[in-house]
């Protein structure tokens, strides 16, 4: 039997990522927390949307990362006056 590539396996199924999404003036900013790839929209929506359709055609040529769930957590940051 071939061994089939996992990124034809990619085709075949379903994965669940992290997107992290920000308001950057009149756009909505959805940037994916496993791999670098952004998108944007003019809705909260849209910009899901639109980053789910630049994940597949980014997965078309790479490979699924191999990373645990992340853990989202806020950050302080003190600053200098």
């Amino acid at each position: 039997m071939a061994q089939r590539s996992r990124i034809t396996d990619v085709a075949d199924r379903t994965i669940k990522l992290t997107a992290a999404v920000t308001r950057e003036g009149d756009w909505y900013v959805a940037r994916c927390l496993e791999v670098e790839v952004a998108s944007q929209g003019r809705t909260f929506e849209e910009a899901l949307a639109n980053l789910s359709e630049a994940l597949e055609l980014y997965f078309e040529d790479e490979p699924v990362p191999e990373t645990s769930e992340p853990i989202v957590a806020p950050v302080e940051v003190k600053l200098s006056a």
